[in-house]
Parts: C-alpha cells; sequence; structure tokens
C-alpha cells in the first residue's frame, strides 16, 4: 500500500472506514490494515473495525457470498471449501483446473489488473530503515562504504566505530587489529580473510556472499576473476534479502557488466531491491519512471527514498515543485521525513571519520 501521495493519488484507498483518519503522513507507512474476508475497506486498528462492523456487515457478507461460486459454471459449495481461488488474483474462484482453463479468456484483463495493484501496493510501500549499528546503536549509513561487514562475526559496523577503535587502540603498547564487536583478532592475510568469507558462506549468510562476489568480479584479495562465480553468489545473496546484492544485479544488468545487457532482469532487481530497502535502486526507478512519461510514479519512488536520507531523491522532489508534479505538502513532509532520517543517521564518530577521509584525500 502506498503512502505518498501526489496530485493525482486517490486519498480514499487511504483512510480507515470508521474514523476516517489517513494513513498518508505514517513515516514508516502501511498503518491501515484491509478487511481480511473481503479486503474492500481498510482499518486504523482492530476497534475501528469492530465499531464499523454493523455498517460494513451487509457488503462484506455480499462479497464473501460471491467467493462461493465457481465463476465458470456457477456452481455453489455453500461455504464448504470445495472452491478454489484464482492464486493470481484471489478475486474469483472455480471448482477445478477444467473451470479455471475455461474462464481464464474472460478473466485474464481483471486478473492481470488486480496482480499489478497487488504489486504496486508492495513496490510503493515505505521500507523500514536500515538496522542500528550493534556498537553505538545509530542507525546506519544508507551509503554501503560507510559501514563495513565483519568476516569473523558476521557484523555489520559503521566506519564511525570502527574509527574511533582504531584511533582509542594505536594509543596503547600492545596494540593489535581486532574487531570491536567480537574482540576477534584481524585477518593476517587476505587468504585468511577469504577463508573466513568463505566459511559464512557456507553458513547461508548473504553479506558474506555479496562481498565474495565483489572480490571474484574485480580479482581482489588474492582471488582470480571469475565473472560467473561472482554472478552465482550476487543471485544468492540477493535470494537472502540482500537489497545491495539486487541493487548490483540491476547495474550488471543494464551496463553489460560480467553478464549480457538485459532490461527485464534490471528492471526486475531494481523493484526487488527497492523493496528491501536499497535508496540506489528506488531513485534509479523513479528515473526510469521519469524517462517515460510517468511523473506520478518517478515522484512516488523518489519521496520514498528521500524519506530515509537519499540526497539524490530529496533534489528531486524539490525540483518537482518546479515542474508543478509534487505538492508544497508532499515536499513538506518529505523534506521533515529526510531531515529526521538524516539526523537519525549522525555521529560523532562518524563526523571525525568523513574528516579523516578528507584530510587523508588532501
Amino acid at each position: 500500500m502506498s503512502t505518498i501521495t501526489t496530485k493525482n493519488a486517490d486519498d480514499s484507498k487511504h483512510q480507515c472506514a470508521a474514523c476516517g483518519d489517513s494513513d498518508d503522513g505514517g513515516y514508516y507507512g502501511g498503518s491501515l490494515s484491509a478487511c481480511a474476508a473481503c479486503n474492500l475497506v481498510k482499518y486504523c486498528n482492530r476497534s475501528c473495525q469492530v465499531a464499523h462492523w454493523p455498517a460494513h456487515k451487509e457488503t462484506c457478507k455480499k462479497r464473501l457470498a460471491k467467493h462461493h461460486g465457481c465463476a465458470a459454471c456457477g456452481d455453489s459449495d455453500d461455504g464448504g471449501g470445495s472452491l478454489k481461488a484464482c492464486t493470481g488474483c484471489n478475486l474469483v474462484e472455480y471448482c477445478n483446473k477444467t473451470c479455471q482453463v475455461a474462464h481464464w479468456p474472460a478473466h485474464k484483463k481483471a486478473c492481470k489488473k488486480r496482480l499489478a495493484e497487488l504489486f504496486d501496493e508492495q513496490l510503493f510501500k515505505q521500507p523500514p530503515p536500515n538496522e542500528d549499528c550493534p556498537i553505538c546503536y545509530v542507525r546506519l549509513p544508507i551509503d554501503s562504504d560507510q559501514s563495513t561487514h565483519k568476516s569473523c562475526c558476521g557484523k555489520t559496523l559503521c566506519c564511525g566505530c570502527l574509527y574511533a577503535h582504531t584511533v582509542a587502540a594505536a594509543d596503547t603498547e600492545r596494540f593489535k587489529f581486532k574487531c570491536v564487536f567480537c574482540r576477534t583478532e584481524g585477518s593476517s592475510s587476505d587468504e585468511e580473510e577469504i577463508e573466513r568469507l568463505k566459511k559464512r558462506v557456507e553458513a547461508n549468510e548473504a553479506w558474506a556472499m555479496y562481498n565474495l562476489g565483489t572480490y571474484y568480479q574485480l580479482g581482489m584479495m588474492g582471488l582470480r576473476q571469475d565473472n560467473a562465480k561472482a554472478l552465482e553468489l550476487y543471485h544468492k545473496s540477493a535470494k537472502l534479502g540482500n537489497h545491495h546484492a539486487h541493487h548490483n544485479l540491476s547495474v550488471c544488468y543494464r551496463e553489460g557488466v560480467i553478464v549480457g545487457k538485459n532490461t527485464r532482469k534490471e528492471t526486475y532487481h531494481k523493484q526487488l531491491g527497492a523493496m528491501a530497502g536499497d535508496v540506489h535502486a528506488r531513485y534509479n526507478l523513479g528515473c526510469a519512471e521519469f524517462i517515460a512519461g510517468n511523473m506520478d510514479r518517478a515522484y512516488k519512488h523518489w519521496m520514498i527514498s528521500a524519506n530515509v536520507g537519499c540526497d539524490l531523491s530529496m533534489k528531486a522532489v524539490q525540483d518537482g515543485i518546479k515542474l508543478g508534479s509534487v505538492t508544497k505538502d508532499d515536499c513538506a513532509k518529505t523534506t521533515r521525513a529526510y531531515g529526521k532520517s538524516i539526523d537519525e543517521m549522525k555521529s560523532d564518530d562518524r563526523d571525525r571519520y568523513d574528516a579523516a577521509c578528507i584530510a587523508s584525500c588532501a
């Protein structure tokens, strides 16, 4: 369910049927839940659903009654459970496979339309923000180069904590590079680091698969470049929900890097990456929709990614006001969410790390 509104959005789809409250101002979105029986109306909570039942009862039961008749032959099971719903849209039911096949020409258009609606509900739902760094308990940055996956314990730590630990440990006489989380001594060689990663891969860890795939793609850490192995690891990582892997695959399919160009697969991985929380995949989706002339969808994507701190998306939303594609109210809400996300990812140690990086490049 989309929680971002633009000038052409239908606000009635995002209001509680009992109290009329809207979920469009929620930071995480998705605060309304549909009636599980008919899926026609939505509610804030259980109390609103119970209060609205007398008014909704007749409509809901009529909807349910329709579900107890085969859409092809009309036979009814009177609620006995012998009918099976269309697995695509769940809007109609059938006696058997024969009835379903016979009814497909008439049902095809409605089914595909409902499937697209259900997919969009998931696509435009605001994903949860990144988890917190396990050391400082500050939300992890959205950029992967601002955090590090540790092959010793499998934890992802922000670079601010790693930098602070390195500076503090360097002042001691018995300084040794140790993991700031599990206290394991750092790898003494590339070979040892790769072995640790491989053990994590065997344990089905998505981040380890992604990192090992990167090393194979670039021929780093003593590994011979192997694009086929890299692609295999990226796909495995993506299947386990790693949004960085989805984004990287979308780039590979777009640019023809390590695999042939494939626009359909590029879009597929961008969408899955965006739904998993990758702001860069989400931003790229917005760009693709903008180029295709789908302004409403483009700005929905950009507002969702700006909400969690994406600079490029925030700029695109601000430019949208000049083009008349975004309302001032939507821009203000997005700006507040953007600012809140930026503040939640800030820390003194991260600022010091950034300053040290800038100084080292000067």
